[in-house]
């Protein structure tokens, strides 16, 4: 039975491994389409996935440490990129974050 473990250990192992290669490749991928990206829609969503790559990259190594103490910071990634997202689409729709009352002056 323990030998069984350590088999199933090292499988998840060489599964963690695979996942980071593929998580660092599509990075490599995001990054050039945030650097080139023919509009900004598509710079926007390459910005989104790469918060959604950072969150995968926690919880790999959530589970290569095996805790669970880095589930917060997965949480405060997906908050803050969800943030960045929301103000992204705004300033690509009106051209400002934070609209202001001009008529008061």
């Amino acid at each position: 039975m323990i030998e069984v473990l350590h088999q199933v250990e090292e499988l998840l192992h060489i599964a963690v491994i695979i996942c980071f290669v593929g998580i660092a490749l599509s990075l490599i991928l995001l990054i050039y389409r945030v650097l080139v990206g023919p509009s900004n829609p598509d710079r926007a969503t390459a910005l989104d996935v790469i918060g959604v790559c950072l969150m995968a990259t926690a919880a790999l190594t959530s589970i290569l440490l095996v805790t669970t103490k880095l589930n917060d910071v997965i949480l405060l990634v997906g908050i803050l990129s969800f943030i960045g997202t929301l103000a992204l689409a705004k300033y690509i729709e009106m051209g400002v974050i934070i609209e202001r009352d001009r008529d008061l002056d």
